[in-house]
C-alpha cells in the first residue's frame, strides 16, 4: 500500500511542478533580450527539480506536459515550448546518464561539485543542438529570416551564452530549491 500511496504522491508533485512550468512560460517570469528577442527564463527549472526529487522517467514526463501544456494554452509559441524542450531535456538526460554510468544513486548529486562535469557536458551538447537548430528551423520560422541571414543578425556566441546562462539558471535554482530548501523531503 505504502509503493501506491508514493506513486500517487510522486504524481501529484509531478503535475503541479507541470503546471507550474507551463504558469511561468505563461506569464513569462524571465528576462527577454530586447536586441535578440531569446529568453532567460524559469521554465525548466521545475524540470530538473523533478528530475532531482524522481529521476529521469518522471521529468521526461513532467518537461513533455509542460510544454505541451504551453503549446495549448499559448498556440503562438509551439515553437518556444518546443525549442525549450530540445535545448532542456539534455540536462537532465545528461544527469541521468552520468548517474546511470558511475552507478551511483540520485542522491550523488546533493553535493554541488558532483555537478560539475554533468553540467559542463550537458551545456556543451545543448549549444551544439541549439546553435544549428536555431539558424535553420526557429529564425526561419519565427522571423522568416534564412538561415544565411540569421547567422548575418545573430552571431552563433549571442545564442550559446543565452543557453549557458541559461542551463547555469535552470541547473542552480533547481539544486538550490531541492538542496537547500529542502523540497527533497518530498520525494522521501
Amino acid at each position: 500500500m505504502k509503493k501506491n500511496s508514493m506513486r500517487v504522491k510522486a504524481l501529484a508533485i509531478a503535475a503541479g511542478l507541470a503546471a507550474f512550468s507551463a504558469v511561468t512560460q505563461l506569464i513569462h517570469v524571465g528576462y527577454q533580450s530586447p536586441q535578440f528577442g531569446m529568453w532567460i527564463d524559469i521554465v525548466a527549472v521545475t524540470w530538473i527539480i523533478t528530475y532531482l526529487l524522481f529521476g529521469v522517467r518522471m521529468a521526461t514526463l513532467v518537461s513533455l506536459v509542460g510544454a505541451l501544456i504551453i503549446t495549448l494554452f499559448a498556440p503562438d509559441t509551439w515553437l518556444g515550448a518546443g525549442m525549450k524542450w530540445v535545448a532542456s531535456a539534455p540536462t537532465f538526460l545528461i544527469m541521468a546518464l552520468f548517474i546511470k554510468v558511475f552507478k551511483k544513486p540520485l542522491s550523488f548529486y546533493a553535493k554541488p561539485k558532483n555537478l560539475v562535469l554533468p553540467m559542463i557536458t550537458a551545456i556543451v551538447v545543448r549549444c551544439l543542438l541549439v546553435i544549428p537548430i536555431n539558424y535553420y528551423y526557429a529564425i526561419p520560422i519565427w522571423t522568416g529570416m534564412t538561415p544565411d541571414k540569421a547567422m548575418a543578425a545573430i552571431p552563433w556566441y549571442i545564442i550559446a551564452l543565452f543557453n549557458i546562462v541559461q542551463a547555469l539558471v535552470d541547473i542552480t535554482i533547481a539544486w538550490i530549491l531541492v538542496y537547500r530548501f529542502k523540497l527533497k523531503k518530498f520525494a522521501d
